[in-house]
C-alpha cells in the first residue's frame, strides 16, 4: 500500500472505532454515588467549576536556582457536567497547570484546555459525544478524533508554547505564559487529525520522537521532530493485532515499543461497547516488543516477553556486544490490565478497588538471537522518570512513585531506584498523601533535584516539593503549599527560566 494511502487511513483511524452504534444502558447514578461517598480522598477527583487564576503559594525553605523556571502539569479534571459524571478517570477534560518557581516564591495557575469538545459541551451544558470509557446518554457519533479530544494526558514544551497531549488525535497548542488555548497542532496538512501520543521522547540533542495508534486499522504512526518543533518525518507502519500502547522508549539507534496483549476488537465496538471495553485481553500473544530502526523505519524486529500490562516506560539503552546488540529497557509492569478496566473506572464513584500491583521491571532484548528476558524488582512503582540528559543512553537511576496503599488510591512515597542493583531510597509523605509524578531536574555536574506534587488529603491542599536527588530520604529542601487542592493529574515537564 502506498505511504500516502496509509497516512490517509490513519488520519481517520482515531475516529473510526468510535463511529459506530451508540447505546446507553440504564439510569446513570455515578454522580450521586460520588457525592454520597465519605471517602476523604475523593477531593482528588472533584471537578473545579472554573479556571484557577494565578495564586501565590506559601513557601517553606528556598527552591534551588536550578529549579527556577516553570513546571507544567496536566490531567483529567472536568469529570462531570450537567449532572452526569464520566465513568472513567481518563475521560475528564484536561486542565493544564503552571507552577512558576523563583527561590522563595512559587505561583500556581490552572486553566481548562479549550478544546472544540469542551467549548461545545460547556455551551450546551451537557456531554455531546462519547469518551474513552463512557457513552453518555443521548450523544451523537463524533465527526472526527479531534471532536472528542480532551487534551488531558501530558505536555510537550516547544519554543514559545506548550502542547497539551492526548492519545487519539492532535496535540493542542497552549500559550506557555498565559495558558491560553491556541488551537490544534497540525504538523503538515495531510497529517491533520492523526493520532499523536502523549509520551514523546526527547533525545539529548533535542530531537523529538513520537508515535500514534490507529486501533481499528492496525497502523502505527511514527514521528521525528526537530528541536525547534519542525516536522522532519512522519509515516505509518502496519502492526498485526495492534494493542493499546501508551508509552515507548528510544535508544541511540532504535525506537522500542512494549505491546501488552490488550487488543482492540472491532466486533465489540460494533455491538455498542465504549472504546475501552472494545479491547480484549489476549495473554497468548505475550508482551510483544517491537524494535524499529531510527534511520530506516522499514527495518523492524519483533520479540516476545511474558504477558503483562504496562502504562509507562522509564528508559532504554543499547550495548553492542561480540554476540550482537542488546537493548535494556525498564518499565512498570502489572500482571494484567485490571487497573485500566476497574480501578481507574471506580474512582469516578469514589470507590477504591485495588488492582494487581505494578512493579519496576527490567527487560533485555537480544536482537541477535531474538530472545527477550526480564526481571521484576521487588518494588511497586508508577510514573517512572529519569535524568533527561540520559534519554536513550545508559542510565542507573529512575525516579518513581511507590508505596501503594489499600485504603486509598495511588501511592504514598517517592523513590529513586538504581535499576542495576535494585537499591532504592525513598521519602514517604505520610498516610494522608497521594503522590503524583516527580521529575528529575539536572544541576550542571551536581547530583540534581527531584521536583513533584502531592495531594495532602488532611490539609486539603496540593504541595510542590523539591528534594536533593542524592538525599531524597532527608525530605524536601523546599516546599510550596497551594491554597487549595488540585485534582490528581498525570504528567508534566519542567522548563528552566
Amino acid at each position: 500500500m502506498l505511504r500516502r494511502e496509509l497516512l490517509r487511513l490513519l488520519a481517520s483511524a482515531g475516529a473510526t472505532p468510535l463511529l459506530t452504534s451508540i447505546v446507553h444502558a440504564g439510569t446513570d447514578n455515578w454522580q450521586a454515588d460520588f457525592e454520597a461517598s465519605d471517602a476523604p480522598w475523593k477531593i482528588g477527583f472533584a471537578t473545579p467549576p472554573a479556571d484557577l487564576p494565578l495564586a501565590r503559594t506559601a513557601v517553606r525553605g528556598r527552591f534551588p536556582d536550578a529549579v527556577a523556571g516553570t513546571l507544567f502539569r496536566i490531567g483529567p479534571t472536568g469529570h462531570d457536567l450537567g449532572g452526569e459524571r464520566y465513568h472513567h478517570w481518563f475521560d475528564g477534560d484536561g486542565m493544564v497547570h503552571r507552577f512558576v518557581i523563583e527561590g522563595t516564591q512559587v505561583h500556581h495557575q490552572g486553566r481548562y484546555v479549550q478544546t472544540p469538545k469542551r467549548v461545545a459541551e460547556v455551551r450546551a451544558g451537557r456531554r455531546l459525544t462519547e469518551a474513552f470509557g463512557t457513552i453518555p446518554p443521548g450523544v451523537e457519533p463524533p465527526a472526527s478524533a479531534d471532536s472528542i479530544n480532551v487534551a488531558n494526558t501530558s505536555v510537550l514544551p516547544l519554543p514559545g508554547e506548550v502542547l497539551a497531549l492526548w492519545e487519539g488525535g492532535s496535540a493542542t497548542r497552549v500559550d506557555a505564559r498565559t495558558l491560553d488555548t491556541l488551537g490544534l497542532k497540525t504538523w503538515r496538512p495531510d497529517l491533520a487529525g492523526m493520532p499523536f501520543s502523549a509520551h514523546p521522547r526527547v533525545d539529548p540533542d533535542g530531537t523529538i520522537w513520537n508515535f500514534g495508534v490507529g486501533s481499528g486499522q492496525g497502523l502505527l504512526a511514527l514521528y521525528e521532530i526537530a528541536p525547534d518543533g519542525a516536522l522532519r518525518r512522519a509515516a505509518v507502519v502496519p502492526v498485526a493485532e495492534l494493542p493499546m500502547v501508551h508509552d515507548f522508549a528510544v535508544t541511540e539507534q532504535h525506537l522500542v515499543f512494549l505491546m501488552p496483549p490488550l487488543v482492540y476488537d472491532v466486533k465489540r465496538k460494533e455491538a455498542g461497547a465504549n472504546f475501552l471495553d472494545a479491547h480484549v485481553w489476549r495473554p497468548e500473544l505475550g508482551m510483544r516488543a517491537l524494535v524499529v530502526d531510527k534511520k530506516n523505519w522499514d527495518r523492524r524486529q519483533l520479540l516476545t516477553l511474558p504477558a503483562g500490562f504496562l502504562f509507562h516506560v522509564g528508559n532504554a539503552w543499547e550495548e553492542n556486544t561480540p554476540r550482537g546488540t542488546r537493548i535494556h529497557i525498564d518499565y512498570v509492569r502489572s500482571e494484567n490490565a485490571s487497573s485500566v478496566f476497574t480501578t481507574n473506572r471506580e474512582l469516578m464513584r469514589a470507590r477504591r478497588v485495588k488492582s494487581t500491583d505494578p512493579y519496576l521491571t527490567v527487560a533485555t532484548l537480544n536482537l541477535a538471537t531474538g530472545q527477550a528476558t526480564q526481571e521484576a524488582l521487588p518494588l511497586d512503582a508508577e510514573f517512572p522518570r529519569i535524568d533527561p540528559r540520559r534519554v536513550g543512553l545508559r542510565h542507573r537511576s529512575v525516579v518513581h512513585a511507590t508505596q501503594g496503599k489499600r485504603e486509598q488510591p495511588g501511592f504514598g512515597a517517592v523513590a529513586r531506584t538504581d535499576v542495576e542493583t535494585g537499591r532504592s531510597q525513598r521519602f514517604a509523605y505520610g498516610p494522608q498523601a497521594m503522590v503524583e509524578e516527580h521529575l528529575f531536574v539536572p544541576d550542571g555536574t551536581g547530583p540534581g533535584w527531584i521536583l513533584g506534587t502531592v495531594l495532602d488529603i488532611a490539609q486539603k491542599r496540593t504541595l510542590l516539593s523539591c528534594f536533593a536527588a542524592d538525599r531524597l530520604a532527608a525530605g524536601p529542601v523546599a516546599q510550596a503549599t497551594l491554597p487549595y487542592a488540585l485534582p490528581l493529574g498525570l504528567h508534566g515537564a519542567f522548563v528552566p527560566a
